[in-house]
């Protein structure tokens, strides 16, 4: 044994010794000699031995599992801590395919739990893609992977198949989602992936928009449009993404037109855009856009140039049409501009090879045939042109070639050596149709208001007027528009007819006038009147416009039998319930269009009986308006027959009620008077008093006013008066001041004052509902009042101020009061004018709404006290004072329900006339005749309840007013100021409510007191 052999023993023996266990494993070794089948007790020993060597704790760990096999808490600790141990190694170091071993055999008996293999292909998932960054740059494409790259990958995809197969179906879901990262891996081969997700979908049939989303990443356009249309097809399918039915199905479309080389022999892409076309109506524009793309990719341009077509003849939107139409525009932009880019490209090649001289040696004789063998020379290194140019060199090569075969045919014919074939006649295709081209272009151009049109009328065909614009469109050509409103007499239903459908009949009928055909005008108007209209009054206009077009051409004979044709009467009498399910034809002889044009007609060209007996005809059939029975009176008054005018008048008011009768009232009112005047009264009042009794309210003041009139003229004065007198009662009550002011006026002219008075007395005076308003009230008031001012009847005049001052609020008719504090400056006096400013202040308290609730509150208030102090008095048993209480419990009562100082209630007194007073009252008042009024209220002598005190404003007013002894009663004012302010303070003291509020009851408290004061000084004197 050599030195090398004993150094390796050595080596040997030193790996086996820390292997083997030392003294202190003894316990552990012992203890699982005894129990080798003790979970707890191996898990004891390896965790004493964390700190051991790796192999010592691998040993550990497979004596363990070899005694434990099935326990997975053994099998994952050991994976894991192998796994730590290889991180950082690269994948061709042993210890890793080690572990790759390891976790085969654990899988053996760990094949149920999913968290070994997740470990597992996690682990393979990484050295896959470690092998792949190793691997050349060709590998990392999509060429072949390398071998070692293959044999990994081929390794990892094994082992996913092995872990779907051991784990339950519920499990696999947690697999998958490794399974899919690794294909999404760079390097591995899309075929794999392919199949594999191919499964997954069978699993997972919902995640199929993932799996068109990796063939679009790698280009497998084929595929994915095969499993989008697998999924537009499928009604069941819900996109995970949120993209509804149509959005996929666009997508498709774009898939399959723009890319059509790989999805031919896949897909049917014709039959699929023509299906959508047909789903989606509001994509219909850009499917067929997409299918005209796909035949342009693939080359078919006339079969492009089809389905444009195709596409502009049925879109049924402006939408569609707009983007079709632009598309066909653009496609033949681009096919123009790509043959102008070939032309002048050949055209440049032949200017090079002239400049350089290269067609120098084609001079001279058979200079054609070499020029041709030279153009097919440099053709031989011309590959890299696209075919179009190719093909366009070698046709000029042909052409020169052939124009030289042409001179030495010509020569040999001259020489008679050739005898020719007729080849010559026959059209040949030089390749060069530019002007082809742009002539397609410019009639696409011309042809779109056509197209344009076309689509309005597919989206409703019975438009009448797209159906007149696209006849304007063909104004040029008459023979289109012929077509055009041939097509549209049969296309549109009247039923549902937007517009008038009788005008496309008048528009083609006018075509042929316009053209001097009048035979086929008057034929188109034949069909015209006998085709159905749901309206009446379209069949009667176009009976009118073939009248019309008669009379334009001077046959008025024929216009007349016309309109005796279009209204002829049916030979059995019907009712109009009978007619109304019957068409337009059987109804037209109650056209009242028809019937007025027929009389103007008549009375034109007709006679005096045929105009009578055609307007007889329409009053007949009770088809007239208020016009027609003016029109016929007038002819007749015209031709001198004013009493049948006048029965025309009369049937006319026999047909109608107000307000359409109003105006052939007025005529007939109007032309009767202006006809007999006064010989025929009586009859023209029974006319007048027919009307009045006829008008309403609104409708009878011109009547009343033109009766009126008449009497004045033609009549008498007084019945006059009776008219404006049923007037005013009848006329609205906006109307009735007119009425009265126009009634004065000629009672002034006709009978003098007294009447005015008893006409202004009886307006005033006037009851519901022939009363005037207040503001007009107010204002003949005023008007009265300046009449008696006039007459010097100031006492008249005030009273009648008086008596509308309850109509006139001061805060808003200024006016009024305005002039009332005129009248009393110019004609009255202090006291007057104190009496106005009095009505005024209980007037406005009046208007106030306040003043009334109050007054309401305090009356309930003083009306509790009475009673209160009554029940006291008849607890004290006084016979006296019992009665006394009753006649003030009567007084509460009329002070709750009635206003102070009267017995009517709602009532305000003016003060003029006191009710109610006491001989005490009286004589309380001439004790306090010295001072002013407002003096001997505060003394205790009510001489008015409703007085209201003036205070120094007013007195100014009144000095400033009157102008005289404003120094004597002003001292006389300042005196009782002084001798009674101590009492009005004294009185705000101690009571509650003025004594205004307790009425006649306060006066009859203050009467009791005074006269117990004077018994009692009596006695003591």
């Amino acid at each position: 044994m050599g030195p090398k052999a004993a150094q390796a023993n050595g080596t040997d023996d030193d790996a086996l010794k820390d292997l083997l266990p030392d003294d202190q494993d003894l316990l552990y070794e012992e203890e699982l000699l005894r129990n080798p089948y003790s979970l707890r007790m191996w898990w004891r020993y390896l965790e004493a031995r964390k700190e051991a060597p790796a192999r010592r704790r691998y040993l550990l760990f497979e004596r363990a599992l070899k005694a434990l096999p099935g326990s997975y808490k053994l099998w994952h600790a050991y994976l894991q801590e192998r796994h730590i141990a290889v991180r950082g190694l690269v994948v061709t170091h042993p210890a890793v395919e080690a572990l790759n071993n390891t976790y085969e055999r654990a899988l053996v008996s760990m094949h149920k739990m999913p968290r070994i293999w997740l470990e597992y292909l996690e682990f393979l998932i990484e050295q896959t893609a470690a092998v792949h960054l190793r691997a050349p740059l060709t590998a990392r494409t999509d060429q072949p992977a390398a071998p070692a790259l293959q044999k990994w990958v081929m390794r990892t995809r094994r082992t996913f198949d092995r872990a779907l197969t051991s784990l339950p179906i519920t499990q696999h879901d947690r697999i998958w989602v490794l399974y899919l990262r690794f294909l999404m891996q760079p390097g591995i081969p899309v075929e794999t992936a392919v199949r594999v997700y191919r499964r997954y979908l069978r699993l997972e049939p919902t995640h199929a928009e993932e799996y068109i989303t990796y063939l679009k990443v790698k280009g497998r356009w084929g595929e994915a449009a095969r499993k989008l249309a697998e999924v537009v097809n499928d009604e069941t399918f819900r996109s995970l993404e949120g993209k509804s039915r149509h959005q996929l199905w666009l997508e498709l479309c774009d898939i399959i037109t723009k890319h059509p080389a790989e999805v031919q022999g896949i897909l049917q892409v014709d039959p699929i855009l023509r299906s959508g076309i047909r789903r989606f109506t509001d994509e219909v524009g850009r499917l067929w856009t997409s299918l005209a793309d796909y035949y342009i990719r693939r080359g078919l341009f006339e079969k492009a140039r089809d389905v444009y077509e195709e596409g502009l003849t049925s879109v049924v939107t402006v939408r569609d049409f707009s983007l079709v139409f632009d598309a066909l525009t653009q496609f033949e932009e681009s096919l123009i501009s790509a043959k102008m880019e070939q032309i002048n490209l050949v055209m440049g090649m032949w200017e090079a090879a002239d400049r350089s001289g290269l067609l120098a040696c084609c001079e001279g004789e058979h200079a054609g045939a070499r020029a041709g063998a030279l153009l097919a020379m440099t053709l031989g290194g011309l590959e890299f042109l696209e075919p179009p140019l190719r093909h366009l060199l070698h046709q000029a090569n042909k052409t020169a070639t052939g124009s030289v075969l042409g001179e030495e045919e010509g020569e040999g014919a001259e020489n008679g050596d050739v005898e020719s074939d007729g080849d010559d006649f026959l059209l040949k295709d030089d390749g060069n149709d530019l002007d082809l081209r742009l002539a397609r272009l410019e009639h696409l151009m011309e042809r779109r208001p056509e197209l344009l049109s076309s689509v309005m009328l597919r989206q409703n065909p019975h438009s009448v007027h797209e159906w007149h614009k696209r006849a304007k469109l063909f104004q040029a050509n008459p023979t289109k528009q012929i077509l055009t409103y041939t097509e549209a007499v049969k296309t549109v239903d009247p039923e549902k007819a937007i517009g008038k459908p009788h005008t496309l009949w008048v528009a083609f009928a006018k075509l042929y006038e316009r053209h001097q055909d009048l035979p086929n005008a008057r034929i188109i108007f034949e069909k015209a009147v006998q085709a159905p209209y749901k309206y009446v009054d379209d069949l009667a206009t176009v009976w009118c416009e073939w009248c019309e077009m008669e009379l334009r051409h001077k046959n008025f004979k024929r216009a007349l039998e016309i309109m005796r044709r279009a209204t002829a009467a049916p030979a059995r009498p019907r009712k109009r319930e009978e007619e109304a399910g019957l068409p337009v034809q059987d109804r037209l002889y109650r056209s009242l269009k028809l019937w007025s044009f027929y009389v103007d007609l008549e009375e034109s060209l007709g006679t005096l009986e045929t105009t009578r007996a055609v307007y007889e005809q329409i009053l007949d059939l009770r088809i007239a308006t208020p016009q027609i029975v003016l029109n016929y009176a007038s002819f007749l008054q015209e031709h001198k027959f004013w009493e049948d005018s006048f029965r025309a008048y009369e049937r006319g008011i026999s047909l109608f009620k107000y307000p359409h009768v109003k105006d052939i009232w007025k005529a007939y009112l109007m032309h009767f008077v202006a006809r007999y005047g006064g010989k025929k009264v009586e009859r023209t009042r029974d006319l007048f008093r027919q009307a009045i009794e006829e008008a309403p309210a609104p409708e009878s003041k011109p009547l009343f006013l033109q009766f009126a009139q008449f009497e004045e003229q033609h009549g008498l004065a007084r019945n006059a008066m009776q008219v404006y007198d049923a007037a005013v009662k009848k006329v609205p009550e906006k109307e009735r001041l007119g009425v009265y002011d126009i009634y004065i006026a000629r009672a002034s002219e006709f009978f003098g004052i007294g009447k005015v008075r008893e006409i202004y007395e009886a307006a005033i005076e006037a009851q519901p509902p022939h009363n005037l308003g207040d503001a007009d009230t107010r204002a003949l008031c005023r008007r009265y009042a300046q009449l008696e001012r006039k007459l010097g009847e100031v006492d008249r005049a005030r009273a009648i101020y008086v008596h509308a001052s309850s109509l006139a609020d001061p805060r808003v008719d200024r006016d009024f009061w305005d002039e009332w504090n005129q009248f009393e400056v110019r004609h009255g006096n202090e006291d007057t004018f104190r009496e106005m400013l009095r009505i005024k202040r209980s007037v406005a308290a009046a208007f106030s709404q306040m003043h009334f609730n109050t007054t309401i509150i305090d009356a309930a208030a003083v009306a509790a006290s009475a009673e209160a102090a009554a029940a006291g008095k008849r607890k004290r048993g006084d016979d006296m004072a019992e009665l006394e209480a009753q006649q003030e419990e009567q007084a509460a009562g009329a002070a709750g329900g009635l206003a102070p100082g009267t017995r009517v209630r709602g009532f305000v007194s003016a003060g003029v006339i006191q009710q109610g007073n006491t001989a005490g009252e009286e004589q309380q008042q001439e004790q306090a005749g010295g001072g002013s009024g407002a003096a001997a209220g505060a003394a205790g002598g009510v001489a008015n309840p409703e007085d209201i005190e003036l205070g120094d404003d007013d007195d100014d007013d009144i000095e400033e007013a009157m102008g005289q002894g404003g120094a004597a009663a002003g001292g006389g004012e300042d005196d009782d100021e002084e001798g009674g302010g101590a009492v009005d303070g004294v009185q705000l003291e101690q009571r509650a409510v003025p004594d205004e509020v307790f009425g006649q009851l306060a006066e009859r408290f203050k009467k009791q007191r005074t006269d117990a004061g004077e018994e009692g000084g009596g006695g003591a004197s």
